[in-house]
């Protein structure tokens, strides 16, 4: 079992879906986490839930500066960072090209790689110095998306594609300091969201109507995954004694929709 006992993590995204699973078990675990969030109401559910144990701060992973606050605030809280994992994510509702509104294509763009790639690139810039003084690692939470077709529409799927290039040129750049890898889920029914900027601004994956059995027979293993199903991997890659010999990686957790 991946040992996660004192283990300082940070993570964007925190509040919903995934995000929420992974802070859920993380703390079970005893690690100590600081989850970014974009609003105030998502800090006072994680407080609702955790109380003390989990730190907030509310943010948007778009900005450096707030990116750098978070940093701080868990170094300032748990005297350490080991693992940043970057977890903040929208979608574009699987939106073909040509039916994406002339006047909100432009935000939409900006919307989905500034929070889906941006964000994540302002984090581990944010984090890695303490990363560097921890030796830790960063998680990047990529999708089925990012390496086939058919879980969004083009603006979403190259916004996942571009995490996959993420991940592997940055952990060339820092290692041997710091472990970069990703995990790649698919077939799970969470509250993804749409781009703040779009017509789904609002509209939640887990409202579509007959998306279980949607899921379930796209997927090999005949169901659609709980958020829970892919925390372990998480906790693996968080773990140096589990995964001390793996970077630049992204393990996919899809059910078996890439042989399907």
């Amino acid at each position: 079992m991946p040992n996660l006992q004192g283990n300082a993590v940070l993570i964007t995204g925190g509040a919903t879906g995934i995000g929420r699973a992974i802070v859920r078990h993380f703390a079970s675990e005893g690690a100590r986490l600081c989850v970014m969030c974009i609003s105030d109401e998502q800090a006072d559910s994680l407080r609702d839930e955790f109380g003390g144990q989990v730190a907030t701060i509310v943010g948007d992973v778009r900005n450096l500066k707030d990116n750098q606050k978070a940093v701080a605030q868990t170094e300032e809280r748990f005297g350490r960072l080991d693992t940043f994992i970057g977890n903040a994510g929208v979608w574009d509702f699987i939106t073909p090209l040509e039916q994406q509104p002339a006047d909100l294509i432009e935000s939409i763009c900006d919307d989905l790689f500034g929070i889906n790639v941006k964000g994540y690139a302002l984090g581990a810039y944010a984090c890695l110095p303490a990363l560097r003084k921890s030796k830790g690692a960063m998680i990047f939470t990529a999708s089925t998306s990012s390496f086939f077709t058919g879980g969004g529409g083009p603006i979403y799927v190259a916004s996942k594609h571009a995490v996959i290039g993420l991940i592997k040129q940055l952990a060339k750049e820092v290692a041997p300091d710091v472990r970069v890898n990703g995990v790649a889920p698919g077939g799970t029914i969470t509250n993804l969201s749409g781009s703040p900027s779009s017509q789904h601004a609002g509209a939640r994956m887990s409202e579509i109507p007959g998306i279980g059995p949607l899921l379930e027979g796209m997927t090999p293993l005949g169901y659609a995954a709980e958020p829970e199903d892919h925390v372990p991997l998480y906790a693996m890659l968080a773990c140096r004694e589990s995964s001390k010999y793996m970077t630049g990686t992204t393990v996919l957790s899809d059910g078996g929709l890439g042989v399907g």
